[in-house]
């Protein structure tokens, strides 16, 4: 009875035994994984440490652990700033790094074409009205004029806003009108053209070229933002010419090469001359008209007197 107790308790030890030493081995090798992979962690950290040194930013991490940053998170950090340069840095070489003229940026041509139910003239004078534009525009924030041919305009882009002095350097008047616009943030060239298609039916051709500058403007330009700001706000013109009453008081002063050639007071006396001479003009041709009258009817009284005189001859 007792061999079989030492028998058995001499199995069991055995067994245990062989299962400690498995777990043993399983430990070892789990372990030595571990152990593996933090040493391909440490390689790594060690080599983007080596990539901070060399980029200059190792002094960087050292100093905001020395300002009480745990060392990961510092590095954490730097390494963000890092990546965040450089994409900012692939998006200014995409956009020319907003050095340079802005006439050396890639332009954006607009072009639009609107009917509107008006006189030539009444859509010419109502386009001359700029410092009517920020009432029925939504881009334009107000225009102030400076002399006949500059104004002042600020426009909304975005939330933000934007200044630029605009110059007319052709203007033609119930033809075209031929500007140039400067800013901090781009600048514009553009034409509007007026063509009368029936007496009561006006035909307006704008044409724009844009030169964006700053990085905003650009990123919009990408997604024809001004385009589409100047298509809306096109449209809010031919609303407004086509539903205001009033009668426009309209520039109609004459410039050519950047000079003002007829003034708007010069060329409203010219105006009136020419009316006037039509006026008279009418009225001499009304007189000969009724001298013509006059006479075809003396000359009818006297064909009709001849042929009573002549009757009684031969009655005679």
């Amino acid at each position: 009875m007792a061999e079989k107790e030492t028998k058995e308790r001499e199995t069991q030890g055995s067994g245990a035994g062989g299962l400690g030493e498995a777990l043993s081995g399983f430990v070892e090798a789990q372990v030595g994984r571990l152990a593996e992979k933090a040493s391909d962690k440490l390689t790594d950290v060690t080599g983007q440490l080596t990539d901070a040194a060399d980029s200059g930013s190792l002094l960087k991490i050292g100093s905001r652990i020395l300002g009480g940053e745990s060392p990961v998170k510092a590095f954490l950090f730097e390494k963000a700033k890092g990546v965040k340069d450089s994409v900012v840095g692939k998006v200014k070489d995409l956009f020319g790094g907003g050095k340079g003229k802005s006439g050396s940026s890639k332009s954006m041509n607009i072009i639009e074409v609107l009917d509107v139910g008006v006189p030539l003239r009444t859509a010419y004078d109502y386009w001359t009205q700029y410092d009517e534009f920020s009432s029925f525009t939504k881009g334009v924030r107000s225009v102030s004029m400076s002399d006949e041919m500059g104004s002042d305009w600020k426009v909304k882009v975005g939330p933000s806003s934007r200044s630029f002095k605009a110059t007319v350097q052709e203007q033609i008047p119930d033809d075209r009108i031929v500007w140039t616009s400067e800013g901090a943030k781009g600048t514009t060239k553009g034409a509007v053209s007026f063509h009368e298609l029936a007496p009561t039916l006006t035909r307006i051709v704008l044409v724009m070229e844009y030169y964006p500058s700053g990085f905003f403007e650009k990123t919009g330009n990408i997604w024809r933002a001004q385009g589409r700001r100047v298509r809306l706000d096109f449209k809010h013109f031919q609303r407004y010419v086509s539903l205001t009453e009033e009668e426009p008081e309209g520039w109609r002063g004459e410039i050519r090469d950047g000079e003002v050639v007829t003034s708007h007071e010069e060329a409203l006396e010219e105006e009136e001359a020419a009316q006037a001479e039509d006026s008279e003009n009418d009225d001499e041709y009304e007189t000969a008209e009724d001298d013509d009258a006059e006479d075809e009817e003396e000359g009818v009284e006297e064909d009709e007197w001849e042929d009573e005189a002549a009757d009684e001859d031969r009655e005679e």
